[in-house]
């Protein structure tokens, strides 16, 4: 079987209990549309700007991820992942996913991606696959801090966080690497 040939994934959010909704938004990225170059991992590995509002009153804290469900693994594939975003941060510059964290807010780190290290890893898809999909979410979670550390792997910190979420939202980009002749 190709690639390209595989069955779509569904949404990775659909499978979990339902939390309201809110939004976000990117001047970087748009919903359904190819992801710029610059935030790809052929380009310059930057991590988009990223804004959110209108999410529960109760929030306490933020976590941020960017999982592409249709990587040619059974678990998908995570690029990025940041917990105990205060709950008084409603946005990320373009570039908070540098390795050093330095433009997160204090108390906010990242953990590894599934390559293994922290911060942003830009997109990647296999080369003639179909277009994959970014899914950049923002959970809303009811406490003040996850208790993960920087070395806790990604899925473990959405497991943790499944728990304490109490509104999400995504904006999903897609990137594809076209086959050369």
């Amino acid at each position: 079987m190709n690639l390209a040939d595989r069955p779509l994934a569904p949404d990775p959010y659909s499978l979990l209990p339902p939390v309201p909704r809110f939004t976000v938004t990117s001047d970087d990225v748009r919903d359904g549309e190819p992801l710029p170059r610059a935030h790809t991992a052929a380009g310059d590995n930057l991590s988009p700007e990223l804004a959110w509002n209108h999410f529960p009153a109760a929030t306490r804290s933020f976590l941020l991820s960017c999982f592409d469900p249709d990587a040619p693994t059974p678990a998908g594939y995570w690029h990025w992942t940041v917990v105990n975003l205060p709950a008084s941060t409603a946005s990320l510059p373009r570039g908070a996913g540098s390795p050093g964290g330095a433009l997160l807010p204090a108390g906010a780190f990242h953990t590894r991606h599934d390559g293994g290290a922290p911060g942003y890893l830009g997109a990647s898809p296999p080369r003639g696959d179909r277009p994959h999909r970014y899914v950049f979410a923002v959970h809303a979670l009811d406490v003040d801090r996850l208790d993960v550390t920087p070395d806790t792997p990604p899925t473990a910190v959405a497991l943790t966080a499944l728990f304490h979420t109490i509104g999400r939202a995504t904006i999903a980009p897609t990137c594809q690497t076209l086959a050369t002749a």
